[in-house]
């Protein structure tokens, strides 16, 4: 089931949410600063490209990474966290598009704290 999900979730957007995210983390390596929040998009651009049997744990990040997270959350994480939200809710809706609205919730989670968050 897994596999017929991505497989369906790849033709219907999730190879264009894949190569945004890849693309904002280059945007962002482009600068040292950036550079730590840019690896941070591309873990996330991984798990959108194939999220169907894959989960999210949070945690472990220690004092740099609670920094890191608070100003991911301050400047970016927020925005994209209430965007998955919603695109989400819309997917459950329906009864075919709730698998699909899981795997929102599961990015909406990802993009509050990616820092030390693990993708299992």
């Amino acid at each position: 089931m897994n596999l017929i999900g991505n497989i369906i979730w790849l033709v219907f957007g999730g190879i264009l949410g894949a190569i945004f995210w890849f693309l904002a983390g280059l945007v962002l390596c482009l600068t040292i600063i950036g550079i730590p929040f840019g690896l941070q998009c591309f873990k996330i651009s991984r798990l959108v490209l194939w999220p169907f049997g894959k989960e999210v744990q949070l945690g472990g990040f220690g004092v740099g990474g609670l920094l890191l997270n608070i100003l991911w959350l301050i400047f970016i994480g927020w925005e994209l966290a209430v965007v998955h939200l919603v695109i989400g809710i819309l997917f459950c809706i329906t009864v075919i598009g709730i698998p699909f609205g899981l795997q929102h919730f599961k990015f909406a989670q990802l993009a509050l704290v990616p820092f030390g968050a693990k993708i299992i």
